[in-house]
């Protein structure tokens, strides 16, 4: 894969928060760890020692998580205030549209594919209703391929998140 494909696009809130979580998982987040193992050893022999292994899997994981994160750092493309207008859905806009078979607005913040929380729809530029919103304006209507159908959408208004 070549280094422009790696790129993830980002908004500031979202790498700020992305550094935040990666300096907590480097500093409290292994101190944590290291106390678990730390105990865990005083148990004794560590051939059979469940809370030795469970520590030691936390770790894994933590230390997986730091990896995944310093990648996005280092590949984030900031997508910039100025490059968010509300003429056009982009990242870090915010879409109001009207769902036709649902009879109901629904509001979507639009971030990278890092940033997102789906169940506090915050969708990424990539899902299915972000990548069909991308590049829309405001009175345009798109369907949206989903796993479970086509669910037909109208932007009614888009504003700067």
């Amino acid at each position: 894969m070549s280094e422009i494909e790696k790129r993830t696009h980002i908004t500031a809130d979202g790498l700020k928060a992305i550094q935040e979580r990666l300096e907590y998982l480097k500093t409290t987040g292994r101190a944590q760890i290291a106390e678990q193992i730390a105990v865990a050893r005083s148990f004794g022999d560590l051939s059979e020692n469940a809370e030795y292994d469970a520590a030691r899997n936390d770790q894994a994981k933590l230390e997986g998580e730091i990896l995944e994160l310093e990648a996005t750092v280092r590949n984030a493309v900031v997508v910039s205030d100025e490059e968010i207008t509300n003429d056009k859905v982009n990242l870090g806009t915010t879409v109001v549209v009207f769902d036709e078979a649902e009879q109901e607005e629904d509001e979507y913040k639009i971030v990278g594919p890092s940033e997102a929380d789906p169940m506090n729809n915050i969708i990424s530029s990539d899902s299915p209703v972000g990548s069909a919103l991308m590049g829309k304006k405001k009175g345009q209507s798109v369907v949206v391929l989903a796993p479970n159908g086509e669910i037909r959408l109208k932007i009614l208004s888009i504003s700067r998140s």
